[in-house]
Protein backbone atom coordinates (compact mmCIF):
# COMPACT_ATOMS: atom_id res chain seq x y z
CA UNK A 1 0.00 0.00 0.00
CA UNK A 2 1.71 2.96 -1.15
CA UNK A 3 -0.61 5.66 0.86
CA UNK A 4 0.54 4.18 4.55
CA UNK A 5 3.55 4.60 6.33
CA UNK A 6 4.45 4.33 9.95
CA UNK A 7 6.80 5.85 12.07
CA UNK A 8 7.50 4.99 15.91
CA UNK A 9 7.60 7.86 17.99
CA UNK A 10 6.61 6.36 21.10
CA UNK A 11 9.40 7.87 23.94
CA UNK A 12 11.12 6.20 26.68
CA UNK A 13 8.00 7.36 29.18
CA UNK A 14 7.10 5.93 31.98
CA UNK A 15 7.06 1.72 31.15
CA UNK A 16 4.72 -0.98 32.91
CA UNK A 17 7.39 -2.01 35.28
CA UNK A 18 8.00 1.61 35.67
CA UNK A 19 4.30 2.29 36.88
CA UNK A 20 3.56 -0.74 38.40
CA UNK A 21 6.26 -0.25 41.06
CA UNK A 22 5.67 3.32 41.42
CA UNK A 23 1.87 3.03 41.88
CA UNK A 24 1.80 0.20 44.06
CA UNK A 25 4.49 1.83 46.58
CA UNK A 26 1.78 4.58 47.63
CA UNK A 27 -0.77 4.39 50.02
CA UNK A 28 -3.42 4.93 47.48
CA UNK A 29 -2.47 2.63 44.99
CA UNK A 30 -2.61 3.49 41.14
CA UNK A 31 -1.90 2.65 37.71
CA UNK A 32 -2.24 5.02 35.07
CA UNK A 33 -5.15 4.51 32.21
CA UNK A 34 -3.11 4.21 29.55
CA UNK A 35 -1.63 0.93 30.12
CA UNK A 36 -4.78 -0.35 30.13
CA UNK A 37 -3.72 -0.49 25.83
CA UNK A 38 -2.12 -3.36 25.08
CA UNK A 39 -3.49 -5.87 22.24
CA UNK A 40 -5.98 -7.00 23.95
CA UNK A 41 -7.01 -4.52 25.94
CA UNK A 42 -7.52 -2.58 22.85
CA UNK A 43 -9.85 -5.46 21.10
CA UNK A 44 -11.53 -5.24 24.83
CA UNK A 45 -12.44 -1.48 24.29
CA UNK A 46 -13.45 -1.93 21.04
CA UNK A 47 -16.26 -4.51 21.89
CA UNK A 48 -17.43 -2.36 25.09
CA UNK A 49 -18.21 0.04 22.24
CA UNK A 50 -20.67 -2.01 20.93
CA UNK A 51 -22.08 -2.77 24.22
CA UNK A 52 -26.01 -1.03 24.74
CA UNK A 53 -25.18 0.36 28.11
CA UNK A 54 -22.14 2.31 26.38
CA UNK A 55 -23.88 4.80 25.17
CA UNK A 56 -20.50 7.49 24.38
CA UNK A 57 -19.83 5.56 20.94
CA UNK A 58 -23.12 5.21 19.48
CA UNK A 59 -24.53 9.04 20.44
CA UNK A 60 -21.17 10.42 18.91
CA UNK A 61 -21.09 8.39 16.13
CA UNK A 62 -24.65 9.27 15.21
CA UNK A 63 -23.59 13.14 15.89
CA UNK A 64 -20.69 13.09 13.62
CA UNK A 65 -22.65 10.81 10.88
CA UNK A 66 -25.08 13.80 10.79
CA UNK A 67 -23.02 17.05 11.51
CA UNK A 68 -19.89 15.90 9.22
CA UNK A 69 -21.33 18.25 6.51
CA UNK A 70 -21.44 21.49 8.93
CA UNK A 71 -18.43 20.64 10.37
CA UNK A 72 -16.57 20.36 7.19
CA UNK A 73 -18.08 23.95 6.24
CA UNK A 74 -16.91 25.14 9.43
CA UNK A 75 -13.32 23.74 9.06
CA UNK A 76 -12.87 23.47 5.14
CA UNK A 77 -11.06 20.91 3.18
CA UNK A 78 -7.51 19.33 2.79
CA UNK A 79 -6.73 20.06 6.06
CA UNK A 80 -3.85 17.57 7.80
CA UNK A 81 -5.98 15.73 9.92
CA UNK A 82 -4.69 14.43 13.22
CA UNK A 83 -6.27 11.68 15.47
CA UNK A 84 -4.53 10.38 18.69
CA UNK A 85 -5.20 7.32 19.91
CA UNK A 86 -6.59 6.24 17.08
CA UNK A 87 -7.77 2.84 17.90
CA UNK A 88 -9.65 0.79 15.15
CA UNK A 89 -10.26 5.17 13.24
CA UNK A 90 -14.01 4.20 13.26
CA UNK A 91 -15.08 7.56 14.19
CA UNK A 92 -12.95 9.18 11.61
CA UNK A 93 -14.49 6.90 8.90
CA UNK A 94 -17.68 9.25 9.37
CA UNK A 95 -15.32 12.83 8.30
CA UNK A 96 -13.15 11.57 5.79
CA UNK A 97 -15.48 12.05 2.72
CA UNK A 98 -16.65 15.52 4.16
CA UNK A 99 -13.92 16.68 5.07
CA UNK A 100 -11.06 15.23 2.30
CA UNK A 101 -8.34 15.95 4.67
CA UNK A 102 -4.69 16.36 2.85
CA UNK A 103 -2.89 13.90 5.11
CA UNK A 104 -3.90 12.00 7.73
CA UNK A 105 -2.21 11.04 11.05
CA UNK A 106 -3.85 8.28 13.33
CA UNK A 107 -1.53 7.89 16.67
CA UNK A 108 -1.70 5.29 19.01
CA UNK A 109 0.08 3.53 22.08
CA UNK A 110 -0.13 -0.25 20.38
CA UNK A 111 1.95 0.10 17.48
CA UNK A 112 0.87 -3.58 16.36
CA UNK A 113 -2.57 -2.41 16.32
CA UNK A 114 -2.21 1.03 14.87
CA UNK A 115 -0.33 -1.07 11.92
CA UNK A 116 -3.86 -3.27 11.76
CA UNK A 117 -6.32 -0.45 11.54
CA UNK A 118 -4.20 1.98 9.38
CA UNK A 119 -3.44 -0.85 6.77
CA UNK A 120 -7.44 -1.43 7.14
CA UNK A 121 -7.81 2.36 6.60
CA UNK A 122 -5.69 2.71 3.37
CA UNK A 123 -7.08 -0.20 1.50
CA UNK A 124 -10.45 1.83 1.82
CA UNK A 125 -9.64 5.12 1.11
CA UNK A 126 -6.86 4.98 -1.32
CA UNK A 127 -6.79 8.28 -1.90
CA UNK A 128 -5.63 9.23 1.78
CA UNK A 129 -1.97 9.93 2.34
CA UNK A 130 -2.12 8.20 6.16
CA UNK A 131 1.09 8.35 8.47
CA UNK A 132 0.47 6.34 11.21
CA UNK A 133 2.53 7.24 14.06
CA UNK A 134 2.85 5.14 17.62
CA UNK A 135 2.90 7.89 20.09
CA UNK A 136 2.10 8.13 23.76
CA UNK A 137 -0.20 10.86 22.89
CA UNK A 138 -0.17 11.52 27.05
CA UNK A 139 3.86 13.16 26.75
CA UNK A 140 3.88 14.38 23.37
CA UNK A 141 2.39 14.94 19.67
CA UNK A 142 5.15 14.26 17.44
CA UNK A 143 3.93 14.57 13.60
CA UNK A 144 6.05 13.39 10.98
CA UNK A 145 8.16 14.99 8.59
CA UNK A 146 6.40 13.41 5.78
CA UNK A 147 3.40 15.36 6.76
CA UNK A 148 2.19 18.05 4.51
CA UNK A 149 2.27 21.66 5.65
CA UNK A 150 -1.22 23.24 5.80
CA UNK A 151 -3.75 24.06 8.49
CA UNK A 152 -4.13 20.99 10.73
CA UNK A 153 -7.14 19.57 12.51
CA UNK A 154 -7.18 17.51 15.77
CA UNK A 155 -10.05 14.93 16.10
CA UNK A 156 -10.22 13.90 20.04
CA UNK A 157 -13.41 11.83 20.30
CA UNK A 158 -14.93 9.93 22.71
CA UNK A 159 -14.61 11.89 25.80
CA UNK A 160 -10.53 10.81 26.32
CA UNK A 161 -9.98 13.96 27.90
CA UNK A 162 -11.77 12.50 30.44
CA UNK A 163 -9.00 10.87 31.54
CA UNK A 164 -7.09 13.30 32.65
CA UNK A 165 -7.95 15.12 35.88
CA UNK A 166 -8.69 18.98 35.10
CA UNK A 167 -4.97 20.09 35.68
CA UNK A 168 -3.88 17.21 32.94
CA UNK A 169 -6.59 18.22 30.75
CA UNK A 170 -5.34 21.78 30.81
CA UNK A 171 -1.45 20.81 29.96
CA UNK A 172 -2.61 18.21 27.30
CA UNK A 173 -4.82 21.21 25.03
CA UNK A 174 -1.82 23.76 25.71
CA UNK A 175 0.11 20.50 23.96
CA UNK A 176 -2.47 20.29 21.43
CA UNK A 177 -2.62 24.24 21.13
CA UNK A 178 1.29 23.81 20.29
CA UNK A 179 1.13 20.99 17.27
CA UNK A 180 -1.61 23.05 16.00
CA UNK A 181 -0.08 25.95 14.98
CA UNK A 182 -1.46 29.10 12.89
CA UNK A 183 -4.94 28.17 11.77
CA UNK A 184 -5.53 25.21 13.98
CA UNK A 185 -8.59 23.68 14.92
CA UNK A 186 -9.64 21.13 16.96
CA UNK A 187 -13.05 18.81 17.18
CA UNK A 188 -13.54 16.94 20.57
CA UNK A 189 -16.22 14.91 21.63
CA UNK A 190 -17.03 15.19 25.28
CA UNK A 191 -18.83 13.03 27.74
CA UNK A 192 -21.67 15.46 29.75
CA UNK A 193 -22.59 15.38 33.42
CA UNK A 194 -26.17 13.57 33.39
CA UNK A 195 -28.05 11.09 35.76
CA UNK A 196 -25.82 8.74 37.82
CA UNK A 197 -27.53 6.07 37.28
CA UNK A 198 -26.76 5.81 33.00
CA UNK A 199 -23.64 6.86 33.58
CA UNK A 200 -22.56 3.48 36.73
CA UNK A 201 -24.65 1.30 34.32
CA UNK A 202 -22.28 2.30 31.11
CA UNK A 203 -19.17 1.30 32.83
CA UNK A 204 -20.69 -1.79 33.91
CA UNK A 205 -21.91 -3.29 31.39
CA UNK A 206 -23.91 -6.41 31.61
CA UNK A 207 -21.52 -8.61 29.42
CA UNK A 208 -18.58 -8.14 31.33
CA UNK A 209 -16.30 -6.02 29.23
CA UNK A 210 -15.38 -3.06 31.33
CA UNK A 211 -14.63 -5.55 33.95
CA UNK A 212 -12.60 -7.71 31.53
CA UNK A 213 -10.71 -4.73 30.18
CA UNK A 214 -10.53 -3.77 33.84
CA UNK A 215 -8.65 -6.46 34.83
CA UNK A 216 -6.40 -7.38 31.94
CA UNK A 217 -4.47 -4.81 33.66
CA UNK A 218 -3.66 -7.36 35.63
CA UNK A 219 -3.13 -9.96 33.47
CA UNK A 220 -0.34 -7.75 31.47
CA UNK A 221 1.34 -7.77 34.76
CA UNK A 222 1.43 -11.31 34.94
CA UNK A 223 2.44 -12.29 31.00
CA UNK A 224 4.93 -9.39 30.44
CA UNK A 225 6.38 -8.21 34.17
CA UNK A 226 5.75 -12.23 35.62
CA UNK A 227 4.83 -10.63 38.10
CA UNK A 228 3.52 -13.21 41.02
CA UNK A 229 -0.34 -12.30 41.07
CA UNK A 230 -3.84 -13.55 40.46
CA UNK A 231 -6.09 -11.55 38.62
CA UNK A 232 -8.74 -13.95 39.98
CA UNK A 233 -8.35 -12.65 43.23
CA UNK A 234 -9.61 -9.03 42.29
CA UNK A 235 -13.03 -7.57 41.52
CA UNK A 236 -14.04 -4.97 39.18
CA UNK A 237 -14.98 -1.41 40.61
CA UNK A 238 -16.67 1.82 38.39
CA UNK A 239 -18.72 4.42 39.92
CA UNK A 240 -19.66 7.75 40.14
CA UNK A 241 -18.22 10.45 42.07
CA UNK A 242 -20.68 13.36 41.74
CA UNK A 243 -18.57 15.26 44.16
CA UNK A 244 -16.17 15.51 41.56
CA UNK A 245 -17.95 15.02 38.76
CA UNK A 246 -16.24 11.82 37.45
CA UNK A 247 -16.31 8.01 36.44
CA UNK A 248 -13.92 6.18 38.80
CA UNK A 249 -12.40 2.75 38.30
CA UNK A 250 -10.68 0.41 40.57
CA UNK A 251 -9.08 -3.07 40.82
CA UNK A 252 -10.64 -4.54 44.41
CA UNK A 253 -8.42 -6.79 46.42
CA UNK A 254 -11.17 -9.43 47.36
CA UNK A 255 -8.71 -10.92 50.24
CA UNK A 256 -5.98 -9.90 52.11
CA UNK A 257 -2.52 -10.78 49.87
CA UNK A 258 1.00 -10.17 48.73
CA UNK A 259 1.89 -9.16 45.03
CA UNK A 260 5.52 -9.99 44.21
CA UNK A 261 7.55 -8.28 41.82
CA UNK A 262 11.56 -8.39 40.58
CA UNK A 263 12.31 -8.59 44.49
CA UNK A 264 9.44 -5.82 44.94
CA UNK A 265 6.70 -6.79 47.95
CA UNK A 266 3.33 -4.97 47.38
CA UNK A 267 0.60 -5.85 50.57
CA UNK A 268 -2.72 -5.11 49.70
CA UNK A 269 -5.60 -6.11 52.84
CA UNK A 270 -9.04 -7.20 52.13
CA UNK A 271 -11.42 -4.47 50.21
CA UNK A 272 -7.80 -2.34 49.22
CA UNK A 273 -8.60 -0.55 45.96
CA UNK A 274 -6.02 -0.07 43.06
CA UNK A 275 -7.27 3.13 41.24
CA UNK A 276 -6.70 2.73 37.12
CA UNK A 277 -9.03 5.41 35.80
CA UNK A 278 -11.07 8.33 35.96
CA UNK A 279 -13.48 9.97 33.52
CA UNK A 280 -14.39 13.41 34.05
CA UNK A 281 -17.33 14.63 32.88
CA UNK A 282 -18.22 18.79 31.68
CA UNK A 283 -21.12 20.74 31.13
CA UNK A 284 -20.67 22.84 28.19
CA UNK A 285 -19.87 25.97 30.12
CA UNK A 286 -17.42 23.73 32.18
CA UNK A 287 -15.10 22.82 28.92
CA UNK A 288 -15.73 25.78 27.30
CA UNK A 289 -14.01 27.67 29.64
CA UNK A 290 -11.15 24.95 30.17
CA UNK A 291 -10.70 25.31 26.46
CA UNK A 292 -10.66 29.27 26.33
CA UNK A 293 -8.33 29.49 30.02
CA UNK A 294 -5.92 27.29 27.21
CA UNK A 295 -5.58 28.82 24.00
CA UNK A 296 -8.67 28.31 21.91
CA UNK A 297 -12.01 30.12 21.25
CA UNK A 298 -15.43 28.09 20.57
CA UNK A 299 -16.46 27.96 17.12
CA UNK A 300 -19.48 25.95 17.41
CA UNK A 301 -20.64 23.17 19.81
CA UNK A 302 -23.73 20.33 19.35
CA UNK A 303 -25.53 18.99 22.10
CA UNK A 304 -27.54 15.80 20.90
CA UNK A 305 -31.50 16.14 22.13
CA UNK A 306 -31.28 14.01 25.11
CA UNK A 307 -27.29 15.74 26.73
CA UNK A 308 -25.56 12.64 26.81
CA UNK A 309 -23.16 13.85 24.44
CA UNK A 310 -21.35 17.26 23.27
CA UNK A 311 -19.20 17.64 20.05
CA UNK A 312 -17.05 20.63 19.99
CA UNK A 313 -15.68 22.88 17.67
CA UNK A 314 -12.49 25.00 18.70
CA UNK A 315 -10.09 27.08 16.97
CA UNK A 316 -6.19 27.94 18.49
CA UNK A 317 -5.34 31.52 18.79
Amino acid sequence: MENVTFHDHKPRALSLYDAVVSGLSRSDKSIPPKFFYDQRGSELFDRICEQPEYYLPTVECRMLAELAGEIATLTGTGRVLIEPGAGSASKVRLLLDALRPSAFVPMDISFDYLKSSARDLALEYPWLPIHAACVDFTHSLPVPREVPDGPRLLFFPGSSLGNFNPGEAGRFLRLVHRTLGDRGMMLIGVDTKKSEGVLNAAYNDAAGLTADFNLNLLQRMQQELDADIDPDVFEHLAFYNSDKGRIEMHLVSTREQTLRLNGHRFDFKEGERLHTENSYKYSPAEFIGLATENGFSEVRHWVDDDGLFAVYLVGAV
